[in-house]
């Protein structure tokens, strides 16, 4: 079984739609999206929930109104601006401010401050007619962002060694933070999603580093390569100079917009435009990586 992470420098390169195109075209594949701030591959694949769990984030203080002697000793300590007292002398706590530090709780001289979790989200494992899907929803404000990709993805992997599947495909959070790190963890090859842009080297830059980091090898797709061929051949020549595989290279089409409204992945909306073609032979490309490096393993 290998795990395939697509991954982007910054949001809006076409990362979802490359993904949901894989889910279309791979076979014996589990699917994950770990982008749980903005989940949004299930807004192409249809899924439909089977199972739906609770995810418990960061811990925040709570206050014990009956033990509370207002001795305003948690305020006074609380470096975030987390606690406050109304006019009658309630303490009370911001649960977006708390930064679960303790402390209060250890500060406090009647131990009337404890912690508790807080519901942080969701995570689900649906099907869809490309296959099981498992993604999930971060809460607004919420941390521990990064642990829950690191659960939305051991849950598919467990998954596919379950039922024997050859690929889990993850589609990524976008640049090169926590949950990107999570992301990238134990999988076998990065698929690397690009515009041809001004900032377009550095965003590949940024979250090479990040892949080369953890010794996971990385290929390059262009998407949209053809609306500015002078950095569209800069990144071309960027890739050669670093050793880093090229996969292929996506025309613009504004077909990949009309797919995404009908909900259905091009390859499947379209199948028969340049777009789809050019999807076609990126997974092909990618497909072939991922077993030589099994054979090299």
């Amino acid at each position: 079984m290998k795990q395939l992470v697509i991954l982007s420098g910054k949001g809006g390169t076409g990362k979802t739609s490359l993904a949901a195109a894989f889910a279309d075209l791979a076979e014996n594949k589990v699917l994950a999206d770990v982008d749980v701030d903005a989940s949004n591959l299930g807004l192409i694949l249809s899924p439909k929930p089977q199972e739906e769990h609770r995810f418990m984030g960061g811990q925040i203080a709570v206050i014990d109104h009956d033990d509370c002697i207002s001795c305003n000793i948690c305020e006074e300590v609380c470096r975030f601006d987390a606690i406050s007292h109304d006019d009658e002398g309630t303490y009370l706590v911001d649960g977006i401010a708390c930064d679960g530090c303790k402390a209060c709780v250890y500060a406090c001289p009647v131990n009337a401050i404890h912690m508790e979790e807080q519901h942080a989200g969701f995570w689900y494992r649906s099907e869809t007619p490309y296959g099981t899907l498992f993604h999930a929803h971060l809460r607004p404000a919420q941390e521990n962002s990064g642990r829950l990709v690191t659960l939305v993805k051991q849950e598919a992997r467990l998954h596919a060694l379950d039922y024997g599947e050859a690929y889990v495909i993850v589609d990524g959070p976008p640049g090169i933070g926590c949950p990107v790190i999570s992301a990238v963890s134990g999988a076998d090859l990065a698929t690397l999603v690009v515009e041809p842009t001004v900032s377009g080297v550095h965003d590949l830059e940024r979250v090479l580093e990040t892949t080369e980091h953890f010794r996971v090898p990385s290929a390059v797709v262009i998407n949209k390569a053809d609306i500015n061929e002078e950095k569209a051949a800069e990144i071309r020549a960027f890739c050669e100079a670093r050793g880093i595989p090229l996969a292929g290279e996506i025309p613009f089409d504004t077909i990949v917009t009309d797919a995404m409204v009908q909900g259905l992945p091009v390859t499947r909306y379209a199948p028969e435009t340049k777009v789809s073609a050019a999807m076609r032979q990126i997974w092909a490309r990618v497909r072939g990586l991922l077993e030589r490096k099994g054979e090299d393993s």
